[in-house]
């Protein structure tokens, strides 16, 4: 199963008030395991930086300058996402900014029900406790130190990570001459169950002499009635 894990970062909060992506970063995973098959951009948002947001992700109006706008990658973004499942860290947030920049493209709305949730999954899972991208690292064990300022690749790397866990944690593969992600054989081992030919144990003469004494010596066997 292809999954893809999307992330994006903003100019701030809100499409409607003309906030705009700045970066997407995507991760394809196969049956829970990441493919190594990545897409990331950085976008123009045609528009003013605010410092709150560049406070977060570090991006700088002068770096995103020369970046292409969303209308000139949105052909490769559609290609690499295909029909896939998407995952998503606070899903609606990221989704209204997608199709925001998907309808000034002329491009149809991508629908919720593709998504998935993993703030959501973690919620349920772990009711009561914190749901950020950090605090699931943290109670995975995930190495999250590069995560100095919110990057979209990176967050999406780290997510992979996390929904996996989320999932029920890495699990080696088994199956029939199939290369593992290190790159070793993972082979079943079956022996051949030869059918046994089953053996007699007739009764010896002294056996059966005993059993007639014995059955003599009963009072109304239910047999004799």
């Amino acid at each position: 199963m292809r999954e893809i894990i999307l992330d994006t970062e903003t100019t701030g909060m809100d499409p409607n008030s003309g906030h705009r992506i700045v970066e997407i970063g995507c991760v394809e995973i196969i049956s829970g395991v990441r493919s190594g098959n990545v897409f990331h951009t950085y976008l123009n948002p045609e528009r003013d930086m605010p410092p709150d947001a560049e406070r977060i992700h570090g991006l700088s109006l002068e770096f995103l300058q020369d970046k292409p706008v969303f209308a000139e990658k949105v052909d490769e973004f559609l290609e690499f996402l295909s029909e896939s499942p998407l995952v998503i860290h606070n899903a609606s947030f990221d989704m209204k900014f997608i199709n925001a920049e998907l309808k000034r493209t002329g491009f149809p709305a991508i629908e919720m029900s593709r998504t998935t949730d993993t703030v959501l999954i973690a919620r349920k899972k772990f009711p009561g406790s914190p749901a950020s991208l950090d605090a699931l690292c943290k109670r995975f064990n995930i190495d999250s130190s590069a995560r100095t300022k919110h990057g979209a690749l990176l967050d999406a790397e780290l997510l992979s990570e996390v929904y996996i866990e989320l999932l029920g944690g890495k699990q080696a593969a088994l199956s029939l001459d199939i290369k593992n992600n290190d790159a070793t054989t993972v082979q079943t081992i079956s022996t051949e169950n030869a059918t046994r030919i089953a053996r007699e144990f007739p009764p010896t003469e002294e056996e059966l002499a005993a059993h007639q004494e014995m059955v003599a010596n009963l009072k109304n066997p239910l047999w004799a009635a």
